[in-house]
């Protein structure tokens, strides 16, 4: 309780009592007392809230922006927006404020799974209660049971930043088994309809043969250093693709029910979902000398009439009995973006301030 006001010592000391005495300790509770102190502002809180249906969830917050998890199920982040604002993710309706199914349920929001997809391991049902305990000043881990299927156990450490939008979510497997298992951690964002996607791709350089008199040749261009990783669902013909010299971009559309999905080898550090003017932005890293899931996807993107995801995947690995492997994302929100999507507006509207994001640290203590 260093530099706490006495105005708000007491009351912090109040709540504490009354929670202890009556064998229930209200977090929003204490999240006000510890707002009294300079003056009343505040940090980071973090509360249990009621969400859509749900009766106990967590509410991450800064001032500015708010993330909320249900602890009945999960783990799964439902919510990020701007306080007050939308939610940048997609929720679906008939599913929230329910737990217990036997069947995996999508729900939408953030969620963790393992790769390569496979029809019974990939879809174990993560409808049951998760455990939470809080990180520092800024973080909270939420942990699930170990699925039986597997023997594996997810966990999510979130940390949000004091102030500004960043968001950093370190997934976490572990193999509870008594033999190794071969997996890659497989993080989904689940984003609301009517975006666009938005993948940068590397620079373009000259074919070596082609230079003009006085052009320095730069024999790179002789090594490939792009893939594209399809599906046998995926048509490239698809007008909700835009390929571009500088970045691809796709649609979510509610008139296309047909779903499409890609995969790249993705160095360029980031991609974003561009929805009314509000950029979610995630910052994705790629370990060279790794080999990735799905033909080396560390980047895999996926619409349908519903949805559009972003998702990022880890390195292959084979973790030994008691082991895990963690995958680390950073999230940003960026507002008053325009809609336009060509290369020349993002080149000018979206580069700059995305780039000036990833090189910022995180501001929660966690590095």
């Amino acid at each position: 309780m260093t530099g706490m006001c006495d105005y708000g010592r007491r009351v912090l000391v109040t709540v504490l009592i009354t929670g202890i005495c009556s064998g229930v300790l209200d977090w929003r509770a204490v999240a006000d007392a510890h707002g009294a102190r300079d003056g009343g502002r505040m940090g980071t809180s973090l509360q249990i809230v009621e969400y859509k249906g749900w009766k106990q969830a967590l509410r991450l917050s800064n001032g500015e922006v708010e993330l909320v998890v249900p602890l009945e199920i999960g783990p799964r982040v439902m919510h990020y927006g701007f306080t007050g604002g939308p939610n940048v993710f997609k929720e679906y309706e008939e599913q929230l404020g329910r737990s217990g199914e036997k069947e995996w349920k999508i729900r939408g929001g953030h969620r963790l799974w393992h790769a390569p997809e496979e029809d019974v391991r990939t879809y174990q049902a993560d409808n049951g209660p998760i455990t939470y305990e809080k990180l520092g000043e800024t973080g909270v881990r939420l942990t699930q049971q170990v699925e039986m299927m597997t023997g594996v156990k997810k966990e999510l450490d979130i940390y949000l930043d004091a102030g500004g939008t960043g968001v950093r979510v370190v997934h976490r497997l572990l193999n509870l088994n008594l033999w190794e298992v071969e997996l890659a951690a497989w993080c989904l964002s689940v984003m609301a309809p009517g975006g666009v996607g938005i993948v940068p791709l590397p620079d373009k350089i000259s074919h070596p043969g082609s230079v003009l008199p006085g052009e320095v040749r730069d024999l790179r261009g002789f090594v490939p250093n792009q893939n594209l990783i399809l599906w046998p669902f995926t048509d490239l013909s698809d007008a909700r693709y835009r390929w571009g010299a500088r970045y691809i971009t796709l649609r979510q559309d509610r008139e296309v029910s047909r779903p499409t999905k890609i995969g790249l080898a993705h160095q360029m550090g980031w991609v974003g979902y561009l929805n009314q003017g509000l950029l979610f932005v995630k910052e994705i890293g790629f370990e060279r000398g790794r080999t990735y899931p799905d033909g080396g996807s560390n980047f895999e993107t996926f619409t349908n009439a519903e949805m559009l995801e972003i998702e990022s995947l880890g390195p292959l690995g084979r973790i030994v009995p008691g082991g895990a492997v963690e995958h680390t994302e950073r999230w940003w929100l960026l507002k008053g973006l325009p809609g336009e999507t060509t290369d020349a507006v993002l080149d000018r509207e979206v580069k700059p301030r995305v780039e000036a994001l990833l090189k910022k640290q995180p501001t929660d203590g966690a590095k």
